[in-house]
């Protein structure tokens, strides 16, 4: 019974944790919305039939049955509106900055979490090599110590997180790296690693060598914290381009219930050794999150914030609205491959867990 309930919160927990950060991000576009004197119609967090709602000044403001989104509806953003407070009565470098804020605000949140994430952290990695481990394979197959990495398998690495992740997703053993040595940069061609077998049943190369530390101060704080912001941007950017070109399998993505399936795991797993590694792991998790949906929201696709960025990019550029009827209907088409999409990605999300996986 204590397990049932125990799962029963944790669901609950992932989904207002997941509601939290869409919060944020319609907040972002509502902010800017009302500083810009564009009148907000709806703020609604979930999508689907109203389960609540009040109204104050203008704006209705509603909760609704599916946690899988939100919106932030101005005044003549979808249609056509004379209203001197619509969304498109504004200039073009203010809505630009409307539809952007949401992304923005995510991002920064990721920034926030970060530096949060590394106060824990006594001293952080540079990409310099140290020294490496007894017989080390990669030594002898060309780094040397005082090597530093500036790419891994041609994936731009400045701090840890990318090096984890450019690791992560190199399938060969033999690895093509570019280094900064003695002031000059040297390409070194199948570098060898060792591999080893993780709890997934995969193999990956193992890193055996140790990076050089960097003291920890105030400044080297907010520099890393930069840059793994950067990094998790990074990762985003490069895995959903993995993912249009084929290069990632689409049964590896998670939808709305994967996600929340994924908060309640990591308290869960963080809960097995103390409640501080459940919070670590929880803001780690809200970091991925809250970055993933600034990032994938400004990809230039029909429905999406960067969809809606380039109509206004060509607007600015061209100085002539775009019909609104046909950005309408690009955008009306959009929302429901979108919608599709999110179903499909629930419908795997689903098939693991009654699996088990």
């Amino acid at each position: 019974m204590i397990d049932v309930a125990t799962n029963i919160f944790i669901t609950l927990f992932g989904v207002f944790f997941f509601l939290s950060v869409i919060l944020i991000h319609e907040a972002g576009h509502f902010f800017t919305a009302k500083l810009s004197g564009i009148r907000v119609n709806e703020f609604a967090i979930g999508m689907g039939p109203k389960i609540f709602s009040f109204k104050r000044s203008e704006t209705l403001y509603t909760i609704r049955a599916l946690p899988i989104g939100g919106f932030c509806a101005m005044e003549g953003e979808d249609e056509k509106s004379n209203s001197e407070d619509s969304f498109n009565s504004k200039s073009v470098w203010a809505r630009i900055l409307v539809i952007s804020a949401g992304a923005i605000l995510n991002i920064l949140l990721g920034l926030l979490l970060n530096f949060i994430l590394l106060a824990q952290k006594p001293c952080f990695a540079s990409m310099t090599i140290e020294k490496f481990a007894d017989n080390s394979v990669s030594e002898k197959s060309g780094l040397q110590a005082s090597d530093t990495i500036k790419y891994f398998n041609g994936y731009s690495v400045s701090s840890e997180r990318d090096l984890n992740f450019a690791i992560s997703t190199t399938k060969s053993s033999e690895v093509n790296i570019t280094v900064e040595r003695n002031g000059k940069k040297i390409n070194l061609d199948k570098v060898e690693f060792g591999t080893e077998k993780l709890n997934d049943g995969k193999e990956y190369i193992k890193a055996d060598f140790f990076l050089k530390k960097i003291n920890k101060n105030i400044f080297s704080w907010i520099v890393e914290s930069f840059k793994d912001t950067v990094s998790t941007v990074k990762i985003v950017w490069f895995s959903t381009i993995g993912l249009i070109t084929g290069k990632i399998n689409i049964k590896e993505v998670s939808g709305p219930i994967g996600i929340v399936t994924a908060v309640g795991k990591a308290a869960s797993t963080g809960l097995q050794t103390n409640i501080l590694k459940a919070v670590e792991n929880i803001t780690f998790m809200m970091m991925l999150i809250t970055v993933n949906l600034g990032v994938f929201n400004l990809f230039p696709l029909p429905a999406l914030d960067g969809g809606r960025l380039v109509f206004l990019v060509i607007e600015a550029l061209t100085k002539k609205h775009i019909p609104r009827k046909y950005e309408g209907l690009i955008h009306a088409t959009g929302l429901i491959l979108l919608i599709l999409t999110m179903v499909v990605f629930s419908f795997g999300d689903i098939v693991r867990i009654i699996k088990g996986g």
